[in-house]
């Protein structure tokens, strides 16, 4: 028998993700770019997230000792109000579309998710937060298009939505030759206060 041997370690980040409606609504307003620039590398829309904190590869068991603290946040953490608008590009080469709507409560949560990650042992580089969801990237070789889809979305102003749930999210780059997936670990609801 063939059994699969778990890794030693896993590349962990905590983000929150757009309701599906939010997404498609974005995903719309991309179509022509799609068929314009196929060899863009687009990230799955499944896959789209705001990242509060990158954690990088940690040995397996560290991640599950994050579980209980972040639930306890989540639950005393109110919903956020967002939405997705306009677009940009980090070195012409990272496309992104920007966040709106409740940035400092955003920034909060932020130090919050950090707050909890160094409690729990856990380093990591503790870069400022850009509020953004990174939607594709370019090859190094073919950098064309970045810069005029973002101008293209620049106008893009996508309705106003709730966070639901905080994400403890694992990835499998660099774990093999295709697309980069997701996965979460966990995700737990946000029930206190607005």
């Amino acid at each position: 028998m063939n059994e699969e041997i778990p890794p030693a370690t896993v590349r962990v980040f905590i983000a929150l993700a757009p309701p599906d409606d939010a997404k498609d609504e974005l995903e719309r307003a991309l179509l022509p770019a799609y068929e314009a620039y196929p060899r863009l590398r687009w990230n799955r829309v499944e896959d789209w997230h705001i990242t509060l904190a990158f954690l990088g590869e940690l040995p397996a068991e560290t991640a599950p000792l994050l579980r209980q603290p972040l639930a306890e946040l989540a639950a005393a953490h109110g919903p956020l109000r967002l939405s997705l608008r306009g677009a940009g590009h980090f070195d012409e080469r990272v496309l992104w579309s920007g966040i709106e709507g409740d940035l400092e409560g955003l920034h909060r949560l932020n130090g919050e998710v950090r707050d909890v990650v160094r409690e729990c042992g856990v380093t990591f580089e503790d870069r400022p937060l850009r509020p953004h969801l990174t939607l594709a990237r370019a090859r190094r070789a073919d950098p064309g298009g970045v810069k005029e889809i973002a101008a293209d979305l620049a106008g893009f102003d996508g309705r106003p939505w709730t966070t639901e749930r905080l994400h403890l999210v694992a990835s499998n780059i660099g774990r093999g030759p295709g697309p980069i997936h997701y996965r979460d670990i966990a995700a737990w609801e946000f029930t206190g206060a607005l």
